[in-house]
């Protein structure tokens, strides 16, 4: 079944545009149907949020809109996504909306996660060619131990080029900050040594884009550990999201306070580089149009236009903001 959108789609050439690469936590897009294996029940037509196939087909063609609207009728040529329940949804927003006319390739694994929300990728093969992808989990725990989301690591070619994507949805604070920080800690170290690993393979500069919901903020240890380091020999790091302030902005608002917990870290080779991909600070920044935000009552300013709030339907795009790097070619 064809998902139509009212937007239209620009004939622009792509390859007037930066190489523009997304992340975006789209809220629990789950599709309808019952998986056995995984804690879905709430997101089914008779579970507690009442998820249906009408609502699932407004928000497939909700991220769609986000989607046209981040690329600016050029849709980004990388989008990292988390918050996937599974492949078919992947297959219904690339090939059932009017991205099918983008010909987008699909990265999907299965992650250990309860709920069965994945971390995934899609990329323009127009632009981008994947040389290979795993899933990562932590070494010191057991593969029957974790039950949280794994990490998508994918090389690609770009414009004679090559870059290294990592893509992230860390544990969970819920129940408290301090909780998952142990299980956070794990996955920031086996980061930080895949990027060590990465730098002392490369014959070139290390081109590097760790991107994702951290579910915490860039000034935290487990951040700051992954960025500076006490012992690496590894490539340097820069997280983009760092210095930006939150009084009126982030990507996620709790409590009436923003937060920046989807964040993207380059390695300082793609920053300095001055042949093939480079990336600059200022091409970083939050996608915050006023369609992806709603007044709250209780406090005072805007909040993401989410599709939930608490189990109230709202028929909002997702209690998350995405965030956007455009990288250049030299």
């Amino acid at each position: 079944m064809l998902l139509r959108c009212s937007f239209a789609v620009s004939q622009e050439r792509s390859d007037s545009f930066p190489v523009r690469v997304m992340f975006y936590n789209v809220e629990n897009l789950f599709d309808t149907f019952n998986d056995p294996l995984t804690e879905d029940d709430e997101f089914l037509p008779d579970g507690l949020m009442r998820w249906n196939q009408s609502r699932y087909n407004k928000k497939i063609n909700s991220v769609y809109k986000v989607i046209i609207a981040a690329g600016g009728w050029n849709p980004p040529a990388i989008i990292g996504f988390c918050e996937i329940e599974n492949l078919k949804v992947l297959e219904d927003l690339v090939y059932g909306t009017l991205l099918s006319k983008y010909s987008y390739g699909i990265i999907h694994n299965d992650s250990p996660d309860t709920r069965g929300i994945d971390v995934c990728m899609i990329f323009r093969k127009d632009l981008v060619h994947v040389i290979e992808y795993r899933s990562w989990i932590p070494g010191s725990t057991a593969k029957a131990d974790f039950h949280s989301r794994s990490i998508l690591y994918a090389k690609c070619a770009i414009r004679d080029d090559t870059v290294h994507l990592i893509i992230n949805h860390w544990p969970s604070r819920r129940g408290g900050v301090l909780a998952g920080e142990p299980l956070r800690n794990e996955i920031s170290d086996m980061i930080r040594n895949a990027v060590d690993s990465i730098g002392r393979s490369s014959t070139g500069p290390s081109k590097i884009i760790i991107l994702g919901d951290f579910n915490c903020s860039p000034d935290d240890p487990v951040i700051q550990g992954l960025v500076n380091p006490d012992l690496s020999n590894g490539p340097d790091l820069v997280n983009l999201a760092a210095g930006i302030k939150t009084y009126n902005s982030g990507t996620y608002r709790y409590q009436g306070a923003w937060e920046i917990l989807d964040q993207i870290i380059v390695s300082a080779e793609l920053l300095k580089c001055k042949k093939g991909l480079f990336a600059e600070r200022k091409n970083f920044r939050i996608f915050m149009p006023d369609f992806l935000l709603k007044s709250e009552s209780k406090y005072p300013g805007f909040t993401p236009f989410s599709t939930y709030k608490g189990y109230r339907y709202q028929g909002g795009f997702s209690d998350h903001l995405p965030v956007l790097l455009d990288l250049g070619i030299r």
